[in-house]
């Protein structure tokens, strides 16, 4: 390689951006060619409503836009000019005459016909551009039989009647063998829908081909690459959560009806101060033990919540980038951070404050969870506070469902590692959902997102759904002792019948028991 030859690559990577047609000649050339946004957005990495976004008049740019203009430039080489429509449409053809085609020689359907890739089942509410016919079928995602179309990027049946109930299981069982190749199954089965719930299903049909597929061929990977051992495969599956985690991430994200902007301006009120200083963002994180306990002595129970951050991926979240505004009120369609001044809390006798511990009065910068939360406990239905004055607000367009695909996937793996006894996938899954969360601030460990407002919020409504477990254990005739972090809650009384004994992540396990009371020098251990 010449000496030259480095400057060359540098001035051709910041070199003019490729060009593009206008946004409604982008959608023509992909209709003409019948191309779906799932193919087109398959082909270049990205979601069918990112495609569909280009098409509306917003531009990719870097290495994307390269590849977008590549395509489309090779699809108007291919298709040529559009011919000039015609002035009169002219008789139908007659009977046994020879259908119409393209350039490229594909039949022309006649017009009112409508094509594979376009029909969508009546009622279905799917857009054309979403459904894909499928050359072989897959597994749906729904019911686990096949199906011979994909929906917004993910294989399923238009018609809901086609849905079967799945065959019951018990206990652990093996890796299932794709739907398409099992004897005697057929793509179109008719019966009615099942009340069942889903996620045995989905369990089903993504563990050898979808996002929760890729959880058990990682780890069945990494014992096969260190011999069976365990430990080492563990090791080395914690190294690579967070790559395998955005991995995941992208894979549920195929068909998404949002774009996700993962770089956004971000305001200066979510940007670290100093190095290892802090942002000015007030998550809220309870800290709290009861002051005061009723006289005698107490057998208190520590309960350790399951998958507190798993849990709190279900969360209103900021689509886009963050905007200003001022004043008191609040769109519950939008989410983010906002400056209140938080109302006086008169039950910390008996409750934790919602806002954490915090020593300063005056206003201070909050996630959307906590502000939720503090609303609703102003609110009629149970009138604990006043309503937090809101000042500003740095918020966008948001969604609760924008991570439910990678949560769910997560937890089905979860759910699947505990039944079977599967430590090594329990432990991947715990890392993956764990550092995904930890490290989508400002890390050098993950590059490929920066949302410090999805951080803080994460973490804000996993400590909101300790506070609020701390209010259902009050109302349930349980004393509350201490509240500490986002998984750990300690009671007195019957808790079995305010909460369900497991592991699962709407169920809670012992983590200790002591006895506090006239004999013990400390009143909460």
């Amino acid at each position: 390689m010449s000496e030259f030859d480095a400057i060359d690559s540098l001035l051709a990577a910041v070199g003019p951006e490729a060009r593009l047609p206008a946004a409604d000649m982008r959608r023509a050339l992909r209709e003409r060619a019948r191309l779906s946004r799932a193919q087109v957005a398959r082909a270049l990495g990205v979601g069918p409503s990112t495609v569909a976004g280009w098409e509306s008049g917003r531009d990719p740019s870097g290495e994307t836009r390269a590849r977008y203009a590549y395509l489309l430039d090779g699809l108007s080489a291919k298709l040529g000019p559009e011919p000039d429509p015609e002035p009169d449409a002219g008789p139908d053809p007659e009977p046994g005459s020879a259908p119409a085609t393209a350039p490229d020689g594909t039949p022309v359907p006649a017009p009112g016909t409508a094509t594979p890739a376009d029909a969508a089942a009546p009622g279905s509410g799917q857009e054309a551009d979403d459904v894909e016919p499928l050359a072989a079928a897959e597994p749906c995602v729904l019911c686990g039989h096949p199906a011979a179309q994909r929906v917004a990027g993910f294989a399923q049946h238009l018609d809901a009647a086609d849905c079967r109930p799945p065959a019951a299981t018990a206990g652990a069982a093996p890796l299932p063998t794709p739907a398409g190749h099992r004897a005697g199954a057929s793509p179109r089965q008719a019966s009615g829908r099942s009340a069942a719930p889903r996620t045995a299903a989905r369990r089903a049909s993504q563990e050898s081909s979808g996002p929760v597929g890729l959880i058990h061929q990682a780890v069945r990977s990494a014992l096969d690459e260190h011999g069976g051992d365990v430990e080492a495969a563990g090791a080395a599956l914690s190294k690579r959560a967070i790559p395998d985690a955005m991995r995941l991430l992208d894979e549920t994200r195929k068909g998404a009806r949002y774009d996700v902007i993962a770089h956004p301006w971000i305001p200066d009120i979510l940007k670290k101060r100093t190095s290892r200083g802090a942002d000015q963002i007030w998550e809220a994180r309870p800290k709290w033990t009861r002051p005061e306990l009723p006289p005698g002595r107490h057998e208190v129970t520590a309960l350790d919540i399951n998958g507190a951050y798993l849990s709190a991926l279900k969360t209103h979240l900021p689509l886009g980038q963050l905007e200003h505004s001022t004043g008191f009120d609040h769109d519950r369609r939008r989410a983010g951070v906002h400056l209140i001044t938080p109302p006086e809390w008169e039950h910390a006798a008996v409750l934790p404050n919602p806002i954490g511990n915090r020593d300063e009065a005056g206003p201070l910068w909050v996630t959307e969870p906590t502000l939720r939360l503090l609303l609703r406990l102003s609110g009629p239905k149970y009138g604990l506070c006043a309503p937090p004055r809101i000042h500003e607000s740095f918020t966008s367009g948001a969604t609760e469902n924008l991570l439910e695909k990678f949560r769910v996937a997560l937890k089905d793996a979860r759910d699947t590692a505990i039944a079977s006894g599967d430590e090594v996938t329990l432990e991947y899954v715990k890392a993956m959902y764990a550092k995904f969360v930890s490290t989508m601030g400002e890390s050098n460990y993950n590059r490929e997102l920066y949302r410090p407002d999805w951080m803080h919020i994460i973490r804000s409504q996993a400590f909101a759904n300790l506070w609020t477990k701390a209010l259902r254990a009050h109302e349930g005739g349980l004393v509350v002792v201490r509240a500490m972090g986002t998984d750990e809650l300690h009671v007195t009384g019957d808790w079995r019948r305010v909460f369900p004994e497991g592991r699962g992540v709407t169920e809670v396990k012992v983590k200790d028991a002591y006895t506090v009371g006239d004999d013990e020098e400390e009143a909460a251990g």
